[in-house]
């Protein structure tokens, strides 16, 4: 259970700081203008609320420093740039040339060289005869 509650969490920071999933947390922000809106137009709905503020230039109550406070109202500096391209399936061949290649062999040990396999006879049991 703790690991999937850590999962949980981090996959919400991941998400708050590199998408625009944080402005969610701007909600509650929301349902207080549209209840101060609602303090002062009884006729609004909540419909309306979101057309002028969202859909509309200015909603002509002069607190626009209020209204750029909504969720998904301003822009926040998020720094993640995504590029897909697509590319058309079409058929081509890629043309190979051969490439010749000599190959060299070079001796690496002395002549004095010692195989592991000698080595490795120390370590073998003592034989009684």
């Amino acid at each position: 259970m703790l690991k999937k509650s850590i999962s949980i969490f981090l996959l919400f920071v991941f998400l708050c700081a590199n998408t625009e999933a944080h402005q969610l947390l701007k909600l509650p922000l929301l349902v207080k203008h549209y209840i101060d809106h609602k303090k002062q137009n009884e006729t609004i709905s909540p419909v309306d609320f979101l057309v002028n503020h969202y859909v509309l230039a200015d909603d002509g109550d002069g607190n626009t420093p209020e209204d750029m406070q909504l969720p998904f109202k301003s822009d926040t500096t998020c720094n993640n740039i995504t590029s897909i391209g697509f590319l058309p399936f079409t058929n081509f061949q890629l043309a190979l040339k051969p490439v010749s290649t000599v190959y060299k062999f070079y001796n690496t040990h002395s002549a004095d060289f010692i195989s592991s396999a000698y080595l490795s006879s120390i370590w073998q049991p003592p034989k009684f005869c």
